[in-house]
């Protein structure tokens, strides 16, 4: 009987590292050739989408600085016509996407050109409402390395022409890489079940004006 207990721990925990291991592979074979970190190379697209991440006293984190200078970027480059900023603001004190606009003013851009996403809770649900909110048919997806695999496997298996703008990686967190096999499994089973985000709400076509998605 023992034996029996573990040859079933045995098998489980193989079938466990298996998956951990395909997924993410699979995510990155997918997602390799729409992803670039030149910005010369990077293609032309109608909107940039910067992807939240923490804040720090009310202003844009390292990493969620690196990925608004990386629109920017783009934005100046003519790359892109406009930016979409995705971010959980759902909490009160808590605002992920107001501050990279104020960054993204500051530094010229022009005011009807920026797009906040306020219900952009997770990576999947940036995706899915940039194509049903924003009404968005291609993107350049910014952030990090580690993330854009899945972001752009996310935005391009929701039938986005996506691609991906990798930027630089300021803290290097090793438990980011650990988390993104978890993350990868839970994009493949968003996919795979076709989760529909808490929150839609009205439209806001990516080529009006972005000043009315700022309250």
């Amino acid at each position: 009987m023992h034996r029996r207990v573990a040859h079933v721990l045995l098998f489980g925990i193989g079938l466990a590292l298996g998956v951990g291991v395909a997924v993410p592979a699979y995510i990155q074979s997918e997602a390799g050739p729409y992803l670039f970190t030149a910005l010369e190379d990077t293609p032309t697209s109608t909107v940039a989408m910067v992807l939240g991440a923490s804040v720090v006293r009310g202003e844009p984190s390292p990493v969620l600085r690196e990925r608004a200078l990386g629109a920017l970027a783009l934005y100046r480059a003519g790359k892109v016509q406009k930016i979409l900023v995705s971010g959980d603001d759902s909490i009160a004190g808590f605002d992920e996407v107001s501050p990279v606009r104020r960054l993204l003013q500051d530094e010229g851009v022009e005011d009807e050109d920026i797009f906040l996403d306020h219900a952009g809770f997770d990576t999947y649900s940036s995706m899915y409402r940039a194509r049903e909110v924003f009404v968005v048919e291609d993107i350049i997806i910014v952030t990090q390395a580690f993330h854009l695999p899945r972001a752009v496997f996310l935005a391009r298996s929701l039938g986005l022409n996506a691609t991906g703008f990798a930027t630089p990686d300021p803290t290097y967190m090793f438990e980011n890489r650990v988390r993104e096999w978890g993350a990868s499994l839970k994009a493949v089973l968003d996919i795979t079940f076709s989760k529909v985000p808490k929150y839609l709400g009205p439209q806001f076509p990516i080529g009006g004006d972005g000043t009315e998605t700022w309250d």
